[in-house]
């Protein structure tokens, strides 16, 4: 499979180097050339097949012989080790789960993924991968704990100081090792900056070998369409299917339009926002504005200017209406989401994060208009990683897993910088 840049279709490159340039040279994000339709026969025996056959059989028709066979096993066996289960809320209202993994938070997917390919990728450089990774909160524990002790890697990570859960911040502060976390006086969008601007300066580019782990990296967004079959399979024949997918960088929305163009039958996305809304916004007016994000309760949203939206408008070809048609776009204030936390326990029993939250939100206001649809809300963290918020909306103490227990006893390590190029740069090249 050949992958190209956003900004250029001419420029093409195969997975090896999609994979560990991270960003194209033009500063686009790669897309599979073509995107391999699989056949009906395979959709229909999906609820025959576990969770890895189904992970093997899309990540096969995406990769190609990229990677051989038995290696893409390996990969596939490493990456599932958890089940993403669907679980059923109120009457054709699912909630997808896909906080099994080690952090908690279905960044794990992805983050695993790319640790298993770019480990095997350094196995044949000479110089040590450097993986930079900017978060609002999930992402940076995912990769922290992917690549921890994996040969030939070392991961920075960049974090907004005062803008992340602290179960989040101890999970990749207490690590370690290869792992080096900057946690930036800014916003989540100035750790991107950042990143972004480290993979166009030259003098980094020559000491170290530079790639990165957040979703512009195409090895993020191929395992997130696995759950997104994976529910499917989980489904009973209820009819057309809704997916409401809470929103920041739109790599989890975006994995699932990729699932879409493979021929998996979805019918309709909602992407949920909090009040970062700058795609509802576009949804609304045609017009894409991105501005600084805003602090919230569901944070690990908190992007106002979400990398994969040229993503999102390149699998359209640019054209507002059949991504308007696909895409509802809804917006909800911090309130309103303490609200559907308490809403959800009391009716139904079912803790969600802040998160989920807001995915419920958007599928109940889409289903409002559109009853005949069974409705799936992605639940893409654990309520316990944001236990203050979730128990001052529920008024009742949650369960905290004996893993995340593990991170909150150690001791967080992190060198405090400004949001400037300058201050970054001087703090890497000293690594």
């Amino acid at each position: 499979m050949k992958f190209y840049s956003t900004n250029n279709r001419n420029h093409v490159v195969d997975l090896r180097e999609a994979v560990i340039q991270g960003l194209a040279p033009d500063n686009g994000l790669y897309m599979p050339e073509t995107i391999p339709q699989l056949s009906d026969s395979v959709i229909k025996k999906l609820p025959t097949l576990t969770f890895k056959e189904i992970g093997y059989e899309v990540a096969k028709n995406l990769i190609g012989n990229d990677l051989p066979d038995q290696e893409l096993h390996k990969l596939i066996d490493h990456t599932l080790r958890f089940d993403a289960p669907l679980v059923q809320v109120e009457t054709d209202v699912y909630a997808l789960e896909l906080f099994h993994g080690p952090t908690l938070a279905f960044k794990d997917f992805g983050a695993r993924f790319l640790a298993g390919l770019l480990g095997y990728f350094a196995k044949a450089q000479s110089r040590e991968i450097t993986i930079l990774v900017a978060t609002s909160g999930d992402t940076g524990s995912a990769v922290a704990n992917a690549f921890l002790n994996v040969a030939g890697t070392r991961v920075v990570v960049l974090y907004p100081s005062g803008k992340v859960s602290e179960a989040q911040e101890k999970q990749f502060t207490t690590l370690g090792g290869n792992i080096t976390v900057l946690e930036v006086n800014g916003t989540f969008d100035d750790c991107q900056r950042l990143v972004k601007q480290a993979f166009l300066d030259t003098e980094l580019k020559q000491k170290f070998f530079l790639t990165s782990a957040n979703s512009i990296n195409i090895a993020r967004l191929i395992p997130q369409s696995f759950y997104y079959f994976r529910a499917y399979a989980q489904l009973k024949d209820n009819g057309p299917v809704v997916f409401a997918v809470p929103s920041g960088n739109f790599g989890n929305l975006t994995a699932g339009l990729l699932a879409q163009r493979m021929g998996l039958p979805i019918k309709q996305f909602v992407a949920a926002t909090n009040a970062n809304d700058v795609v509802p916004e576009y949804l609304a007016t045609k017009i894409f504005r991105a501005r600084p994000s805003v602090q919230t309760i569901s944070n690990a949203m908190d992007v106002g200017n979400p990398s994969n939206f040229a993503r999102m408008l390149d699998l359209f070809n640019q054209d507002f209406d059949n991504f308007s048609k696909l895409i509802a776009g809804y917006s909800f204030t911090d309130d309103e989401t303490r609200a559907a936390m308490k809403q959800v326990y009391t009716k139904h029993g079912y803790i969600t994060d802040p998160h989920g939250a807001v995915g419920y939100l958007g599928l109940k206001q889409f289903l409002k208009e559109s009853p005949d649809y069974t409705g799936v809300f992605l639940e893409t963290a654990h309520p316990a990683k944001f236990a203050d918020v979730v128990e001052e909306a529920l008024q009742t103490q949650i369960e905290v897993p004996e893993r995340l227990q593990k991170f909150m006893r150690g001791e967080k390590k992190a060198v405090l910088i400004s949001s400037d190029f300058g201050s970054f740069k001087e703090v890497i090249s000293a690594l």
